[in-house]
Formats: structure tokens, C-alpha cells, sequence
């Protein structure tokens, strides 16, 4: 004979909480491993608001203006660190290659000159000092950007604003030092 005191407990029906009065809601949370539902809500859509607004880690939650403004603060820092990262590794790889090489080729000029065009190979080494740093680099970029990811997906429209404020703001200030190549010797007389 089946006992049927022992029901589904990950899969209860509101039918049954609202048959007992003195159930525990909390049991809820095993219907979906991995899922909060004690009161935190989930947002699908973009929404403005402060309260019960999970930042990456389920301890850092937002609940007030003050902690809403601190963090649209801090993602608007982190985004602009990752712009920043971004530029400063190009500037670090071009500060780091070796083996230069010069190839150069004749093409012809007005009136029947030779021009020479010079092209410019750089290499860099794998067991490095400066790879080894480029790799660690990489890594904290990758992180960063998808903690900045995760923060957007939570919809919430100040987090949002911050993040592409914080991103357009670094670049604004970081992308203006960006080297723009210009080889001198390029269609010289």
C-alpha cells in the first residue's frame, strides 16, 4: 500500500499551503535548484526601482536609495576600469613586441618614379614576461566584462544606465591615447 503522507515535496501545489495554514513556504525553493523565491523577484523586463535588487552575489543586495546610488556609483566605476583595460593592454602589446621586421617592395610612381612601400612584422614571445602579463590581463578583461554582463541582465534600468554610462565615459576618456600608426616611409619620394 502506498503511503501517501510522503507527497512530492519539491513539486506542492498552492491547493496544499492553502490547506494548511501552518505550512512552511520555504520548501518552495526545491522546486527549482539554484532559485531564491523567498520574496526576491526575477526580472524579465527592464524595470527603475531600489528594493531587493541582488548585485552579482546573493549577499550584496540593494534595498535603499543610498545603496542603489553607492552601486550605480561602482558600476560606473568598474565600466569605466574595463574601458581602460582595454586600451591600456593594446598599449602594453605595442610597448612589448619584438622581432621587428621590414619588408619593403618597389611600386610605381607619377611619372615613372619608384615609390617604396614598408611594411612593418612584429612578433612576440610565448615564455615572456610581458605575454605572462598580457595573459593575466586577459583574464581580469574576461571576468570584468562579464561581471558587467551579469549586472546588466538584472534589468534593473539604473544599473543599465550605469553601465553604459561608466562604458562610454572610459572610452571617452581612454580611447582618445590610442596610437594611430602613421609609417613615415610609406609613398616617400
Amino acid at each position: 500500500m502506498m503511503n501517501h503522507s510522503h507527497s512530492n515535496h519539491g513539486m506542492s501545489t498552492s491547493m496544499d499551503t492553502a490547506s494548511d495554514p501552518h505550512a512552511d513556504h520555504q520548501h518552495h525553493t526545491t522546486a527549482m535548484p539554484g532559485h531564491d523565491h523567498s520574496g526576491m523577484n526575477m526580472h524579465m523586463t527592464f524595470y527603475f526601482g531600489y528594493q531587493h535588487v541582488e548585485l552579482l552575489f546573493s549577499g550584496l543586495t540593494i534595498n535603499t536609495a543610498g545603496e542603489m546610488a553607492g552601486a550605480f556609483v561602482a558600476v560606473f566605476l568598474l565600466a569605466m576600469f574595463y574601458e581602460g583595460l582595454k586600451i591600456g593592454r593594446e598599449s602594453l602589446l605595442r610597448k612589448s613586441q619584438v622581432s621587428i621586421r621590414y619588408n619593403s617592395m618597389p611600386l610605381p610612381g607619377p611619372n615613372g618614379t619608384t615609390l617604396m612601400e614598408t611594411h612593418k612584422t612584429v612578433g612576440q614571445q610565448m615564455l615572456s614576461l610581458p605575454h605572462l602579463l598580457q595573459t593575466v590581463l586577459h583574464i581580469v578583461q574576461v571576468v570584468v566584462s562579464y561581471f558587467l554582463m551579469l549586472i546588466f541582465m538584472t534589468y534593473n534600468g539604473y544599473l543599465c544606465i550605469a553601465v553604459a554610462a561608466g562604458a562610454g565615459t572610459g572610452y571617452f576618456f581612454f580611447s582618445w591615447k590610442k596610437a594611430v600608426v602613421v609609417d613615415i616611409t610609406e609613398h616617400c619620394h
